[in-house]
């Protein structure tokens, strides 16, 4: 799985919404505005432009441009801190503040079924689509062998 095929797969509108919800007082704390500045092509990074420059982030995300996925990702993920936290805290993975170790073997914690679990339990407080992306992007990181995550239909 690609980072870029779980945004593809939320669609457009979900990407749109997503976009609007980057945090920029966050970027800029976690050293992540200037990054994410250049690697989306903006001359200035500010709510207004992300919002008009979602129909281009689509379009490079539909060239599976995995750099662009992982730091729009982590744009997204920064201004959903809480969500991070709550959610790695409920699968039991060591973290300090959403922060986990890059070499954590998360076999114990991400055992079957963890993607379904987390959806169900978390999915009532916060958005689908952020909730969604989040899951997909844990199992890109800790769980390698986790295809991509779609809820089950309705």
């Amino acid at each position: 799985m690609r980072l870029s095929e779980a945004f593809l797969d939320l669609g457009p509108a979900s990407l749109e919404r997503l976009v609007r919800t980057i945090a920029i007082g966050k970027l800029r704390t976690y050293q992540l505005y200037e990054p994410l500045k250049v690697r989306a092509g903006l001359h200035k990074l500010n709510s207004e432009t992300l919002r008009r420059s979602a129909p281009r982030f689509w379009a490079r995300l539909e060239e599976h441009d995995e750099d662009f996925a992982r730091d729009l990702a982590q744009a997204i993920l920064l201004s959903h801190w809480d969500l991070v936290q709550e959610v790695l805290d409920y699968l039991g993975v060591p973290n300090e503040d959403g922060f986990f170790a890059k070499d954590l073997d998360a076999t114990p914690y991400l055992t079957p079924g963890w993607q379904q679990r987390v959806y169900e339990h978390f999915r009532q407080r916060y958005p689908e689509e952020v909730l969604r992306l989040y899951i997909n992007h844990l199992a890109l990181e800790l769980d390698k062998s986790a295809g991509l995550f779609k809820p089950p239909a309705a």
